[in-house]
Order: C-alpha cells, then structure tokens, then sequence
C-alpha cells in the first residue's frame, strides 16, 4: 500500500533535482561564456576524455565552435581511451590539439630502464605528462580543466576561477562545486560518449599501467598509481 503523500513527495524531489541541475547548467555556460570572450584564442579545455571532461567538451562546442582542445597522449592509454578520442573528433565542432612528449616510451625504456611507471611513477609522469603541459600552457593565458572538488582532498579548495601559480596562468574549473550525480546526470541528458570503461568500475581513467579498477565505496581515484602514496600526476597543485 501506497502511503498518502509519497508519489507527490517523490514528484516534488525530482523536480527539485531537475531545477538543481538546469541551475548548474546555467552556472556552467555562463562561466565557459565569460572565459572565452575574455582569453579565446589564448584558452584551451585540457581534456583527459573521463566523464567531466567529455561533460566540458559538449558543453563547450555549445557556447563556442571551434573552440581549443587539447590531450595529453602519453603512448600509454587505453585502446577505449583512443577510440573515444577519435569518436569526440568527428562529433564535436571543437579543434583538438594532441600533445605528448618526443620520447616515444621505447626511448623511455632504453633511457631508464624498463617500466618506469612501476618504479619511479612521478618520473614518469614528469616526462609523459607535466613536461608537455608545461610546454602547452606557456603558449596560453588561460586554461580549463574538469577537476572537481569531491574527487581528492587535494582538490577540496579548488575555485571555479584562480590564479594557477605553479604553471602561471588564469585556471577554470567550471565543475568544481558540481558532484558526480551532476555529472553523469548531464551525461545521460545530453546523450554525451563516454569512455565505457566507467561501467567497469574505472572511476578515474588514466595510462594503463597505472589505473585499476575500483570496489564500490572506495575512494574514486585509489584506482590510480595503486601501491603508491601518490593520487596526482602533477597536473595540479
């Protein structure tokens, strides 16, 4: 037996959640709006293609075609990663800037020794990623990412506008007071791809090597650089 009052009560909830999202959305454009009239051309979306970033990327083509893109391809991605890489290139009306490294992970190999990433992580993802951002950033005034503060305590103090003083620049993280249910709640919305390997419990998706899958209730990103006191790549400050 139903009880008086359940089914308006749950009515009145998703209303709410629906009003609560249109309310982020509206939050989220306007902020990727501002961004662009004010650094475009010199802004780019750094994209790692997990949930929050392919959230960004539709939202983005929404507010501003031809908007910039880029990737870190560290040569050691999923085949999922790369096939979701090409999928976004023909969907979205974005311009996608790949950028890696000159040394392939065989000269890696010959250099320090064979995986590196078991060994030294940090060293690895200093020359596989932090090395290339770097070198990517210094050509901007601006950057957005889709770091939100939920996903790690070291990202529990991130504004949705700051000043990146490890890599200098103005740093946007539209998405930092929005929660995973927001997220994937956009995804299923607006029908955005996404990596499938979310729907085998990878939360966070990074290189192969370094990313497993995670038991429901654990900490989202205990699946990267497992065996390690180490939940960055160095990225972020």
């Amino acid at each position: 037996m139903t009880l008086p009052g359940t089914d308006l009560s749950e009515k009145a909830s998703a209303v709410e959640l629906q009003s609560d999202l249109r309310q982020r959305q509206a939050e989220l454009l306007d902020c990727l709006q501002k961004a662009i009239e004010e650094f475009h051309p010199k802004i780019s979306l750094a994209c790692s293609f997990g949930a929050e970033d392919m959230l960004l990327v539709d939202a983005l083509s929404r507010i501003r075609p031809g908007a910039r893109v880029f990737y870190l391809d560290t040569g050691l991605l999923f085949d999922e990663t790369y096939q979701l890489i090409e999928l976004a290139k023909k969907k979205f009306p974005l311009q996608f800037e790949r950028v890696a490294t000159e040394l392939s992970v065989q000269a890696q190999e010959k250099l320090h020794g064979p995986a590196l990433w078991s060994r030294l992580p940090d060293q690895c993802c200093q020359i596989r990623k932090v090395e290339p951002l770097k070198h990517m950033l210094s050509t901007l005034d601006a950057w957005i990412t889709g770091i939100r503060r939920e996903q790690a305590p070291s990202r529990a103090q991130a504004q949705i506008r700051e000043w990146d003083s490890k890599f200098q620049l103005v740093k946007f993280n539209p998405l930092a007071l929005w929660s995973i249910k927001d997220v994937w709640k956009y995804i299923h919305k607006y029908e955005v791809p996404y990596n499938p390997l979310h729907d085998r419990n990878y939360p966070s998706i990074g290189c192969i090597p370094c990313t497993a899958p995670v038991l429901p209730g654990q900490d989202p990103r205990s699946g990267r650089w497992a065996g390690f006191a180490k939940t960055e790549c160095g990225l972020h400050k």
